[in-house]
């Protein structure tokens, strides 16, 4: 089934389009969807929760972009719902500046598998978590950022600059070691 007949048929709530939209699709969103939550279980419910809202508003998706990324985008706004509604940012400091990637960040980073990169991912804590995926890995500006998430610029800074000392933290000692940290 092409995107165009899943979409088709989704607009029309037939069971079969909705399906093969899901497993076309579902393993990579559960990707996106694991680098915001703390655990695969709540990961699991964004997925849920996302697919939801694309079935129910698939009457949006306008076919000037591919469907993934569409889907993509719904998912990550799920994931930043939840987490609002979590509000990990309250105890946030608002720092007026904060340090660029170094390259030694880079290439110490670049040095791990996915695996093990989604693995310290998440275990950063939900804040530094949100604003590392959304700026590091998304690409998203940090006054974007603020704005998504009801937050000051210099707040998503601080959380950025904040998550990149804890990964250095947590980078094994092996590759932390070969870039001098």
């Amino acid at each position: 089934m092409t995107d165009e007949q899943m979409v088709a048929g989704c607009l029309k709530g037939d069971p079969i389009a909705q399906k093969a939209l899901y497993q076309a699709h579902a393993r990579k969103m559960m990707s996106i969807c694991m680098r915001y939550a703390p655990d695969r279980e709540q990961a699991q419910d964004i997925l849920q929760d996302g697919f939801v809202k694309v079935f129910q508003k698939m009457d949006h998706f306008r076919g000037d972009g591919p469907l993934g990324g569409w889907i993509a985008r719904t998912m990550v706004n799920t994931a930043l719902d939840q987490i609002r509604r979590n509000k990990p940012f309250e105890h946030s400091l608002d720092l007026t500046e904060a340090e660029h990637l170094h390259a030694t960040d880079s290439q110490a980073i670049s040095a791990l598998s996915t695996d093990e990169l989604m693995d310290l991912i998440q275990a950063l804590p939900p804040g530094y978590r949100t604003v590392f995926n959304l700026f590091a890995i998304e690409g998203y500006p940090h006054k974007e950022i603020g704005e998504m998430l009801g937050i000051s610029e210099n707040t998503s800074k601080s959380q950025f600059m904040k998550a990149r000392a804890y990964l250095r933290k947590l980078l094994p000692k092996e590759t932390a070691n070969m870039y001098g940290h």
